[in-house]
């Protein structure tokens, strides 16, 4: 471990520019990590396209993270997935999870959970599409990197939660773990 110093260096286990964007603000809120130097890498989840679980999703961001973990104080994988919530009107919930790996142990976070719309649900549960595929099928959207803009989650809330805001939530969360002493 490197230490709290200006040369810590953190490693993404993502290129998408939402993910890394988002954590690059949030570290900014942090004194012992304000100044480390944030790297991108690209990492496999290990699970599905598009998680149906959040054992699944959780587990994406800890192979995400753990296979971002190279010379480093800290890795994080970030995943986003489906996750069963009863009395919803699909019964599935989206959430985003953020694992942080400090070498030895996972310190996970999640963000706010929102419920996609029907279609959308339909088109991801029934026919095994991604969210983005299923939004454009749906006519939410026609951009195919509508995960490294705004989000489903942007559009359905006319920009009052986009994906970047949701990630920080996941990110700020698991950071909990870094600060306090008792866990």
């Amino acid at each position: 471990m490197r230490g709290k110093s200006k040369n810590m260096k953190i490693i993404v286990g993502s290129k998408n520019k939402v993910k890394v964007g988002a954590l690059e603000e949030i570290v900014k809120d942090y004194p012992h990590l304000k100044d480390a130097e944030i790297f991108s890498v690209e990492a496999a989840s290990g699970v599905a396209d598009q998680p149906k679980s959040l054992e699944e999703t959780v587990q994406g961001a800890m192979n995400r993270a753990k296979g971002a973990f190279n010379d480093c104080d800290y890795s994080f994988g970030l995943e986003s997935g489906l996750m069963a919530v009863p009395n919803t009107k699909t019964g599935f919930m989206d959430v985003c999870v953020c694992a942080i790996f400090d070498g030895k142990e996972h310190h996970i976070g999640l963000s706010s959970a929102w419920e996609v719309p029907k279609q959308v649900a339909h088109h991801m549960l029934n026919e095994g599409l991604d969210m983005t595929q299923a939004a454009i099928k749906a006519g939410y959207t026609k951009n195919p990197k509508v995960g490294q803009a705004e989000g489903l989650i942007g559009i359905v809330t006319k920009g009052r939660l986009t994906r970047k805001d949701y990630t920080k939530e996941s990110i700020r969360t698991a950071l909990i773990h870094l600060e306090q002493l008792d866990f």
